[in-house]
């Protein structure tokens, strides 16, 4: 349910080599009194209990129904069960976020770290841009910065990533479990596949292929134990329409436990902010149109964001769903995408020589705030919330793996605990529910509602709650369909209340085949029929407007899936 943070300063983590941070830090250990804390983490223990962060999701029940009970994480890895009462911390992320290390971005580590940290996040990647300078040089100089900061604000986790360039595709997240090689492998990782680098950015079937030959690597330095752990999660894919279903596919397909989703919602969500308080342009900066690279058979609709979504989550019966219905674990994330943040006034340190140094010099003050700018920072409206096991680097991997996840947008609701139960069996979000044909099998659903304004200063509210659900049918021949024709909205249900938690329990009847469901919820400002007819989703998200696209005042809430296998 809600999410916990706040973890505490000083001597439960190993930054430098490959330890874990296994122990609940003492602001968000309730079993530590108020006045055993430090200020610091009394002053952060207070803010979560403000903004409802933090209390029931620390006792979460277990995924487990009991020690004998099945619990599957879909066709993906299981994972352990950790923390309070057999549960889950859902702590909140975002793993798309620049720094003076990317050519179009300014701030120092630091400064997102510290921001994020603000704004109630966990855990967060950093992920400037690859390319031939940051290959040069990048990789290496951002790192004693995040080594720096996780030392510094050590009750937020910080990855280093890189912002990959996939041959013949759009961009992608990359990151690592920390170590001693980190460094090492990201930069030859980004030297030899990144398509800047390689000049692999056309859509070619050699450049599919180095994509290809990317992921192999990865998996290949982690089971050489050169690192931990590695992670891709496509970026912003529908913007340009070059990411295609067969690459999407095959990126899955190659390796599973390192390709595991794309962003639900890109970043740079206040780009659509109207003029002249804003920027006037595109939520997302999906403003494009098809170029010669573009898949063919995508609409001119999918150039644009809907309700801040990216039209292959948004659209229910879409490319997404075409995913899950033939079984295949692919999950969803939100971020920030940060680069330069609306409304701030810092400009890039005078006289820096991006090209001669691979970074700008420390931002300073500008002298008055930027209404052009198209970011938020990491936390402020965008969260990413994964359960995991413990607090450390480790469980926040598996359970993005697990599909453990969902997301929100300006903080519309503070806690989601959904499960599928069937006698005594349940599992959450990511999981598989092996049943005998013809169970009984119900959706329960808990939402802990917004409690505490959000940073535009307002207290959000959940108008409604849609079940949608299908049917897996299996792999399909045409690895560029994007559509499955049996999925669709099966319940809505309306929030009659402002505070608190509100329960719902939806009966899927005797199950006899297998099914997905998967949850979504909006604030009920802005809604349109879905592109595949009122029969299919009566009431989704609006495509959003070029230069008139609130963030505010369209939010959104999605969770990754759970599915039902009946034998």
């Amino acid at each position: 349910m809600s999410h916990g943070h706040t973890h505490d300063h000083g001597h439960h983590h190993h930054h430098h080599g490959d330890g874990e941070a296994t122990s609940l830090p003492p602001a968000l250990d309730l079993s530590v009194p108020d006045e055993e804390l430090t200020p610091g983490q009394l002053s952060r223990r207070s803010m979560l209990r403000r903004t409802g962060l933090l209390g029931a999701g620390l006792a979460a029940g277990s995924v487990l129904g009991g020690a004998g009970q099945a619990a599957a994480s879909a066709p993906a890895t299981a994972s352990s069960h950790g923390g309070r009462s057999g549960g889950y911390l859902w702590l909140a992320g975002d793993h798309h976020i620049h720094t003076q290390y990317s050519s179009d971005a300014k701030y120092r580590v630091i400064d997102h770290v510290r921001q994020a940290n603000a704004h109630g996040l966990d855990w967060m990647v950093i992920t400037d841009h690859g390319s031939e300078q940051h290959a040069k040089i990048g990789v290496e100089k951002v790192n004693p910065d995040i080594v720096a900061a996780r030392d510094d604000i050590d009750d937020t986790l910080v990855f280093q990533g890189l912002e990959w360039n996939i041959p013949a595709a759009e961009h992608g997240t990359v990151f690592v479990h920390p170590g001693r090689n980190e460094v090492a492998v990201l930069k030859e990782f980004e030297n030899s596949f990144d398509g800047s680098v390689k000049g692999a950015g056309a859509g070619t079937p050699a450049n599919e292929a180095l994509a290809i030959a990317g992921f192999n690597f990865l998996a290949e330095q982690v089971q050489r134990r050169k690192i931990k752990d590695a992670l891709f999660l496509a970026n912003h894919p529908a913007r340009k329409g070059i990411d295609s279903p067969h690459e999407i596919r095959a990126w899955r397909d190659a390796q599973p436990d390192i390709a595991v989703g794309f962003e639900g919602a890109p970043g740079h969500q206040a780009g659509g902010l109207p003029a002249p308080k804003g920027p006037g342009g595109a939520r997302g900066i999906y403003d494009n149109s098809p170029s010669a690279d573009s898949f063919a058979g995508y609409p001119l609709e999918s150039y644009r964001t809907w309700g801040g979504f990216d039209w292959m989550t948004a659209t229910v019966g879409g490319l997404w769903d075409s995913l899950l219905a033939e079984g295949k674990p692919w999950w969803i994330t939100a971020n920030s995408d940060s680069h330069n943040v609306y409304a701030d006034s810092a400009v890039r340190g005078p006289n820096s020589d991006f090209n001669a140094n691979g970074r700008y010099d420390d931002p300073v003050y500008g002298g008055g705030i930027s209404l052009t700018d198209t970011d938020f920072w990491p936390g402020q409206y965008s969260r990413t919330h994964v359960g995991a096991a413990s607090f450390s680097y480790q469980a926040v991997m598996d359970g993005i793996r697990a599909g453990r996840v969902w997301v929100d947008h300006g903080g519309l609701i503070s806690g989601l605990d959904a499960r599928l139960r069937s006698g005594g069996r349940e599992v959450t979000l990511g999981g598989a529910l092996h049943v005998r044909r013809g169970s009984q099998v119900d959706l329960v659903v808990q939402i802990s509602l917004a409690n505490g304004p959000n940073w535009s200063q307002f207290v959000p509210s959940l108008a409604r709650v849609d079940v949608i659900q299908g049917a897996v049918t299996g792999p399909v021949a045409d690895k560029d369909v994007f559509t499955t024709p049996a999925t669709k909205v099966v319940k809505s249900f309306e929030v009659n209340k402002a505070t608190g938690v509100v329960r719902l329990t939806y009966g899927l009847g005797r199950v006899d085949k297998p099914l997905y469901v998967r949850l979504r919820g909006t604030d009920g400002n802005r809604s349109a029929v879905g592109l595949n007819g009122s029969a299919v989703d009566p009431a989704g998200p609006a495509i959003d407007v070029l230069g008139d696209a609130d963030p505010w005042k369209d939010l959104w809430f999605y969770s990754n899936p759970m599915w039902v296998l009946p034998a």
